[in-house]
Formats: C-alpha cells, structure tokens, sequence
C-alpha cells in the first residue's frame, strides 16, 4: 500500500519535542558521571544502579521542572543526591542494614590488579564511614570534578562550608587509612576535630 504525502503515519521522531529530545541527550549523556557518583554514595554497584533508576524517573517525571540554560548534571546530581537522602531516611525509619557482600576478585588477575582492587576497595569502606554530608561532598568534588561552587550550588550551602566539608573527610580518610581500617569511633573523633 502506497501512503499519499498527506496521509503518510507521522512518525515519533518527527513529532517529537526538541526541547524533550535535548533533555533525553543530556539524560543519557550524564549517565555515567551519575553513576559513579552514586557507587560513591551507596558503595555497591546494584544500589547505585536502582539509585540512577530511580533518579531518572524523577527526572523525566519533572522534565517541565529543569530550566533550560542552567546546568544539567547539576539538577541531575541534586537529583540523585536528594533520592538517597530519601533512601536513607526510609532505611532508618525500617532499621534497615546496608551491609552489601563484597564483590569476588578474579584469581587469575595480576598481582597489581589484584592490589589496586584492594587498595580501592579500602578507600571505598573508609568512604562508607564518612558521614553523607562529607561524603556527598568528597564524591562531587573530587570524583566528579565540580568545583567548589558548582557543588555548593548542587548540595544547597555555602562555598565556605563544602570546602570545611572536604577538608574534615580529607583528614578521616586520611587518618581511617593509615590505621588500617580502625573503628567507626575513630573516624568520628576525627571529625570533631
């Protein structure tokens, strides 16, 4: 059957909105940067993923909410950021435990790579022992590379404050690394410091 121009099916891609199709760019663009952070913030792959899930719904849910010009991985790490908040919140009100299995090491890796899994591995516990506010703050400035107004603008404080925030899980990384992995209590001490 031969379609006349006029009645031809329209199709998705011709009627789609082009402010939406730039929002879904951007959506899948910002992926991976999301997903690090929320490994930082969560310390396991699975949750990170339902927790970019989850994100992503908001997004899309409240696409009209994004202002166009500003900085999109910024409203999108809010985002995520704001999700976790949420997450832990119902996880406190359920007493749940976050406590997730360490992934398995290949045998027959290299003895570096078998090294730097377990030197990462280490920094990723120590990371799990800063309080959120620290950690949100560590993963947005020095994994993902946001200045220190950018992450300000993403957490909603002061540029004063997330740069006390960064030094403060700075010093308890530091010091919960070079003690070996010692109680939670030390790493609070260090943060009335």
């Amino acid at each position: 059957m031969r379609w006349k121009e006029a009645e031809a099916p329209v199709r998705a891609a011709d009627r789609a909105d082009p402010v939406s199709q730039r929002f879904s760019d951007q959506l899948i663009a910002v992926l991976p940067r999301l997903r690090r952070f929320a490994r930082g913030l969560t310390g396991s792959a699975t949750e990170a993923d339902d927790l970019v899930q989850a994100a992503c719904e908001r997004a899309l849910a409240r696409e009209h909410q994004f202002q166009e010009g500003t900085r999109f991985d910024s409203w999108m790490f809010r985002i995520v950021q704001t999700v976790w908040i949420d997450q832990l919140r119902a996880r406190e009100v359920r007493k749940e435990d976050s406590d997730v299995p360490e992934e398995r090491l290949g045998s027959d890796a290299p003895v570096r790579t078998i090294e730097a899994r377990l030197a990462l591995a280490e920094v990723r516990r120590a990371v799990q022992f800063l309080p959120p506010d620290q950690r949100t703050t560590l993963m947005l400035v020095t994994v993902e590379g946001l200045s220190y107004k950018e992450a300000a603008d993403v957490v909603g404080v002061p540029v004063g404050t997330i740069m006390s925030r960064l030094a403060r899980a700075r010093i308890a990384l530091q010091q919960h690394l070079e003690t070996g992995g010692a109680s939670r209590r030390s790493v609070k001490n260090a943060e009335a410091q």
